[in-house]
């Protein structure tokens, strides 16, 4: 069974950062054959920054796989309002690790798609982005939440257990997207804000999924020794694929779960939430409505 190692202070060692590199280098030439969620996360993050009218002079991407949104925040209209986005892979091979090389508010504007779920220190990689933003400062930020591949996980279990008596960890444990704001709140954000977008992508079979998982450089990256798997425990495990969660077409569905979060460095001129009980505003001034009286 893997299990995390840590050093004598840092945080427990979750994933092995050679082995998120080479993963990394490995599926880039095929990356652009499976981006569909990379593209998703961007599209996204574009439209939350053309929601948004004002400037970002001085933008950071902190994305292992900054492709996608260089190319659709090119055709936004927000390009306009967002100075040339300095690319940082620092948060590729293992973010919260080491330090994203930026200084103490030096930035308007950091993006960081698709790359958290990897972070072996997750509070401490959202507490540098806090501290690398001016005040009043934007982060945009998506990572793989909890359901993510959650049919792969129980059909690899299963297999696994029955080939050879026991199972490893082959999926990641991703974090909870419900927790997002939180983890912003918890790392010094202002405005916090994270919701959850769930995608089904259905595959004609088990093999077709692992192919796309490889083509993202998303296949297992947990720290230890991997055991291989064997002919016999995949074949195992795509039969109960199909059987557990196949479609009536044959086809079955695997789950991604998308995790957007937002949330603004502090700053004097924001908004700041009421003291409990003093509300002053009527519900119906808040939604937008009006108020009928009988």
């Amino acid at each position: 069974m893997t299990s995390p190692s840590s050093g004598p202070s840092g945080p427990p060692q979750i994933f092995d950062a050679i082995r998120r590199a080479a993963r990394l280098r490995r599926s880039a030439p095929r990356f652009r054959e499976a981006d569909f969620l990379h593209v998703r996360a961007a599209d996204g993050a574009v439209d939350s920054l053309e929601a948004i009218l004002r400037d970002f002079p001085v933008a950071v991407d902190l994305s292992a796989r900054p492709e996608a949104f260089g190319d659709l925040l090119a055709d936004s209209p927000a390009a306009k309002r967002v100075g040339p986005v300095r690319v940082i892979n620092a948060g590729a091979a293992a973010p919260g690790a080491e330090a994203l090389g930026l200084e103490d508010q030096s930035a308007d504007l950091i993006v960081s798609l698709m790359t958290l779920h990897w972070a072996n220190d997750l509070p401490g990689a959202l507490s540098q982005i806090r501290r690398a933003l001016k005040p009043d400062g934007l982060f945009l930020g998506t990572l793989l939440g909890a359901a993510t591949l959650k049919e792969l996980r129980a059909v690899l279990t299963e297999a696994e257990l029955a080939e050879r008596g026991g199972a490893q960890a082959r999926v990641s444990p991703f974090a909870d997207g419900y927790d997002g704001a939180a983890l912003l709140q918890r790392a010094g954000f202002t405005l916090p804000v994270s919701d959850v977008d769930r995608v089904t992508v259905r595959y004609p079979h088990l093999f077709a999924l692992i192919r796309d998982l490889r083509a993202m450089g998303e296949t297992n990256q947990l720290a230890g020794t991997i055991r291989p798997l064997t002919r016999g425990i995949l074949m195992r495990a795509a039969a109960l694929y199909s059987e557990k969660y196949g479609e009536a077409d044959g086809r079955i569905p695997a789950t991604f779960e998308i995790v957007n979060l937002a949330g603004w460095a502090p700053h004097e001129s924001q908004q700041k939430p009421l003291p409990r009980g003093s509300a002053k505003a009527r519900l119906a001034d808040v939604l937008g409505v009006t108020e009928h009286k009988d």
